[in-house]
């Protein structure tokens, strides 16, 4: 066999999760070789002390994960030196549950875990409770299921990603609903792409391993929350430590993550609805984690964030989309929707660059803030114990 086809062979298995840390060895040893064919481009060598050496390189601990670190770094020049064609197969209609077919991925596909490229998920599926009220206030659950992925970080922490299907709906709220504002209107309908949204807000524990990855443009404080827990959101985080954040795990995953859009974030919310919250005309303090501004004993304000995941989800599968946390969006601030775009792409030209938009609401907003059309934004450069975020992949 050749080298190129027992690489392919392997890195099939590494794409369907199937690898050992032997494949991983074997690699390293194959992928030298290989340089050597490349006229010694890059050199892999063996140094002393356990540790081991590409070009001017030295890493220290050969385990599998070093390993791949290393692979992903000089496997695009590799492939390069020798000519070997790196592709995808091409099929706009692909779905996500699909895999590589064989042909590609014996012949001309060359992945690997943490590539910079992205890689087609293979998803599973999980079931949940979904509850909403009816105008009477009476609970009503019911069960559903969605697909999603985990994307692993390390250390058996893991990021939720749950498959948001496409389509279209009525963006922004009508002059009826209560408490809505003119920045919420006109109404309009967008057409949304299929994506990958953060099953739950990213939290601490999340933050803290995408934080000790390097460096791309900005610093990130390991523990910037001023509410400390693994399972809490992170907060004071700016608008610019988010996109730091998308880089970061983009270029350690080979998945291209980023915020959501607005349109993206308020479809991914509303869940195929059309009332105020995906639960209904209302929502409770039994249900949200937000400031309650009622004579209602049984409101309860907590004065803090809770565990993501606390509250029912919705009929996607995501939870704490009102309340918790506000989470930034890509888009700047825009006083309306006039000439909104209608494909659900993010809104960054003709408004004030100067903010960014901040959707759902927090533990310390009031309940008219937590709906499914309001609108807020904030400085991208000012961090506050109010404000996190969640992710999206998607193809394109």
């Amino acid at each position: 066999m050749m080298i190129e086809d027992e690489i392919n062979s392997i890195l099939d298995r590494v794409t369907r999760h199937q690898h050992t840390e032997a494949d991983i060895v074997s690699l390293r040893q194959l992928l030298n070789d290989l340089a050597q064919l490349g006229k010694n481009i890059v050199n892999i060598g063996q140094v002393h002390g356990g540790e081991f050496q590409i070009g001017d390189r030295t890493y220290y601990g050969t385990d599998a994960e070093t390993i791949k670190a290393a692979v992903r770094e000089i496997l695009p020049e590799i492939i390069n030196s020798i000519g070997i064609e790196k592709s995808f197969p091409q099929n706009p209609q692909r779905d996500y549950k699909s895999n590589l077919s064989s042909q590609a991925s014996s012949q001309n596909v060359l992945l690997i875990n943490n590539l910079k490229t992205q890689l087609p998920p293979t998803t599973k599926t999980f079931e949940f409770a979904v509850l909403t009220i009816d105008a009477q206030g009476r609970e009503k659950r019911t069960s559903k299921q969605a697909e999603y992925f985990i994307e692993t970080l390390s250390n058996g922490i893991g990021l939720e990603m749950v498959y948001i299907p496409s389509g279209k709906f009525t963006m922004g709220a009508s002059r009826e609903e209560e408490s809505s504002q003119e920045d919420e209107r006109p109404q309009h309908i967008v057409n949304i792409k299929s994506f990958f949204i953060g099953r739950y807000p990213i939290t601490q524990a999340q933050w803290r391993v995408v934080a000790n990855i390097p460096q791309m443009n900005h610093y990130l404080e390991p523990e910037p929350s001023y509410f400390k827990g693994d399972n809490l959101p992170v907060e004071r985080v700016s608008w610019y430590h988010a996109q730091e954040f998308c880089q970061r795990l983009s270029h350690e995953t080979g998945r291209k993550y980023r915020l959501p859009t607005e349109a993206e974030w308020e479809y991914a919310c509303r869940a195929r609805t059309s009332t105020p919250f995906h639960f209904g005309k209302t929502i409770t303090t039994n249900l949200v984690n937000y400031c309650a501004q009622s004579n209602n004993i049984n409101d309860i304000y907590r004065q803090q964030t809770t565990e993501v995941g606390s509250f029912p989800a919705n009929n996607f599968g995501l939870c704490d989309m009102h309340g918790l946390v506000w989470e930034w969006c890509e888009d700047y601030e825009h006083e309306d929707y006039i000439d909104a775009p209608s494909d659900g792409s993010g809104w960054i030209n003709d408004g004030n660059e100067e903010y960014r938009i901040l959707r759902g609401g927090s533990w310390d907003s009031s309940l008219n803030l937590c709906r499914s059309a309001s609108r807020f934004s904030g400085n991208p450069s000012v961090p506050k114990k109010e404000v996190g975020f969640r992710v999206v992949f998607s193809e394109t």
